[in-house]
């Protein structure tokens, strides 16, 4: 059997200009970056073109290491939708290089349902990333040498500060560092540390901006700290907004790719769902609207995190509705759900599946929570029975819910058709009317507990002290009016990933609340949640290789 890179590989990829043409972009109005990528500019944008438009969702249940593969899917239903005469541009994420060389390996999708080239998109890409770093490491530049300078001084109160650096790898040796040694000309020390890039606000800032001018406004909201004497600081106080907008002048451009069936497939931004807002660009989704009649796109892990923020946070934010939701399933994932141990996961055991769909249930009634048409995709592998597939099919009926059986990863499009075609009927029959979860406006605390009560399944909420002074502080500088984005591990509907299935009675702690301004959310952090992942054990990096041709292998 092939693997992922070898599929690949052995695909003949179109050149971009067809691609574009699919689209309908003129070869002068694109950017290429070789042969096989492109940069889209903001001017093929139009909101008129986006009128009647269908926007389907992609989530999932609750991760599991034997894995649900929501990227597959979303890649087989847009290959899918296309052979069903639905013109579609599947529209995601860019991989991070932490999972890529870590444990969960890169982000393009997997056997026959791939975006290409692999290789490119899963290491560096168009140096989207990179950018996103230099202008997060910028700012943190300044920042220190505001506080160094005799000059120039605003009076920055160091021990306020909380913008850290950051770097596109897992690294866990920098999660806490002291920076500044080396007598008075190397800097004030203090202490600080290293988030991954996904996690950057500058990450989150680039994926919800409008244009450059919104790019700008919002990187100068970004709230740095206090000065001596309790004056709140702003990037917009350092003069920072323009150097770091004008580093962000090409990644802040969608870029384009293809399918292994070469239609279009749109990827830009990677911030993750378990530490950020977990969604694509909103230029990206209004770019596919504006090019193409349906738009597939993905919410990382499960509907409580990614897709929550989708929709109570980019959609409100962006003005966008989408026309059905897609929630991924399967069996193995099911099964560990109802408490198979990994090392079992291949056994038949159709009991499991049916006690595992307890939280399938629970994702379902989070969907319809918004107001927005429901379909479950049974992401199928090769060592599902019959009986264990029934299990899912049975509980869907039950709630009243369309599924569909999709063999994406083993026949791409032609494996997806069914699925198309019911996700395509639902769409364009459904009266989906997404209601975001909670008004704005409301108090943090209450849109805390809506979002853990109503989603997670909470019976309460605990606050330590570092938390309830962090809402003090939210509280003064005004900025209550802002959403929230949950950081909260994807391994449970709870704050505690050793809770499978549907649990139930407990209780969510909020450790603090970070101030992400600029991005236009504060972020709420529960249970043990790290914003600079470690390497595992056996990293994926050790079996990554390049021979003197320059083929990369073991990439996955």
């Amino acid at each position: 059997m092939q693997s992922d890179i070898e599929i690949a590989q052995s695909t003949q990829l179109k050149p971009i200009k067809e691609i574009a043409q699919k689209l309908g972009v003129k070869e002068e109005q694109y950017e290429p970056y070789g042969h096989y990528k492109a940069k889209l500019p903001l001017s093929l944008i139009d909101p008129e073109k986006m009128k009647g438009k269908k926007l389907i969702l992609v989530s999932a249940i609750s991760p599991t290491p034997a894995g649900e593969g929501k990227t597959t899917i979303s890649i087989g239903l847009s290959e899918g939708l296309n052979r069903i005469g639905r013109q579609t541009t599947v529209v995601l994420r860019e991989p991070s290089l932490g999972p890529v060389f870590g444990i969960k390996g890169g982000a393009t999708g997997g056997g026959h349902a791939q975006v290409v080239p692999m290789e490119d998109i899963n290491l560096h890409f168009t140096g989207d990333f990179s950018a996103i770093e230099k202008a997060n490491n910028l700012l943190a530049a300044l920042i220190d040498n505001n506080i160094q300078s005799k000059a120039s001084t605003i009076g920055i109160d160091p021990r306020t500060v909380h913008w850290k650096r950051v770097m596109d790898m897992n690294d866990r040796a920098l999660r806490h560092i002291i920076i500044g040694l080396g007598g008075t000309s190397s800097g004030v020390p203090r202490e600080t540390g290293f988030d991954i890039t996904a996690a950057s606000e500058i990450m989150a800032i680039l994926c919800l901006s409008e244009n450059f001018n919104d790019l700008k406004k919002r990187i100068g909201n970004i709230f740095i700290g206090f000065t001596l004497d309790k004056k709140p600081v702003y990037a917009r106080d350092l003069n920072a907004e323009g150097a770091m907008a004008a580093l962000l002048k090409d990644a802040i451009k969608p870029n384009l790719v293809q399918t292994l069936e070469g239609n279009p497939a749109i990827i830009h931004g990677g911030p993750f769902a378990n530490i950020a807002q977990g969604t694509n660009s909103v230029l990206a989704t209004k770019m596919g609207l504006s090019l193409s009649d349906y738009v597939v796109t993905e919410a990382g892990f499960g509907f409580d995190l990614g897709a929550e923020k989708f929709l109570d946070i980019k959609c409100v934010s962006a003005g966008l509705q989408p026309d059905a939701a897609v929630l991924v399933a399967t069996v193995r994932a099911l099964k560990y759900h109802g408490g198979v141990a990994l090392s079992d996961i291949k056994l038949p055991n159709a009991e499991a599946v049916a006690r595992g769909t307890e939280n399938l249930e629970k994702h379902v009634e989070n969907m319809q929570k918004f107001n927005v048409c429901p379909v479950v995709a049974i992401n199928h592998f090769a060592d599902d029975t019959e009986e264990e597939i029934l299990a899912i099919v049975e509980k869907c009926r039950q709630m009243g819910v369309k599924c569909a059986v999709a063999k994406v990863h083993a026949h791409g499009g032609q494996g997806a058709e069914e699925l198309a075609t019911i996700v395509s009927q639902v769409a364009e029959s459904c009266q989906s009317n997404m209601t975001p979860l909670y008004d704005w406006n409301w108090s943090i605390k209450k849109k805390i507990e809506t979002i853990a009560t109503q989603i997670y399944g909470a019976s309460a909420i605990d606050y330590t002290h570092q938390a309830l002074a962090d809402l003090e502080k939210i509280q003064k500088l005004g900025l209550e009016h802002l959403p929230v984005c949950m950081a909260k591990t994807q391994k449970s509907l709870s704050d505690n990933p050793k809770l499978l299935g549907r649990p139930a009675n407990f209780v969510v702690t909020v450790r603090e609340i970070e101030i992400a301004a600029g991005a236009g959310f504060v972020i709420p952090i529960t249970g043990n949640i790290m914003r600079m992942p470690g390497l595992p054990a056996n990293p994926a990096a050790e079996h990554i290789n390049i021979d003197e041709n320059g083929k990369i292998s073991g990439l996955f």
